[in-house]
């Protein structure tokens, strides 16, 4: 699941709104959004993102944010980075299905940590 696809799901949830009544109202297929709620498609259009919004009057872009961070298939060029970098790269990629959830808060907040220094 990506962090749209949880909290599209979590908003749905809170509103008692069924996956089919969304769809409709969106004039998208039930399927389409299931497989956006469990991340096995891609990033949403911006117009569906604005769609949502609209739908669950949300005023604010946490919508857009989300959609940013949660392409379920993600590249890494370490193209130019030291090879260090690039050894860390391919090690998450190998691992990050094995990770419990404090590893990944963790790393998380090291990760956080470097954008504000």
């Amino acid at each position: 699941m990506t962090p749209f696809g949880a909290r599209l799901r979590a908003l749905r949830e809170e509103r008692g709104v069924t996956l089919s009544g969304l769809a409709a109202s969106l004039q998208v297929s039930a399927a389409y959004l299931s497989a956006l709620e469990h991340g096995r498609r891609g990033l949403p259009s911006a117009g569906l993102i604005q769609q949502v919004n609209e739908y669950f009057g949300l005023w604010d872009d946490e919508m857009t944010r989300l959609a940013r961070i949660s392409h379920p298939r993600v590249v890494l060029d370490t193209a130019g980075l030291s090879p260090e970098a690039t050894e860390m790269a391919n090690r998450l990629a190998l691992r990050i299905r094995s990770l419990s959830a404090a590893q990944i808060a963790a790393m998380r907040a090291v990760m956080e940590e470097g954008r504000e220094g």
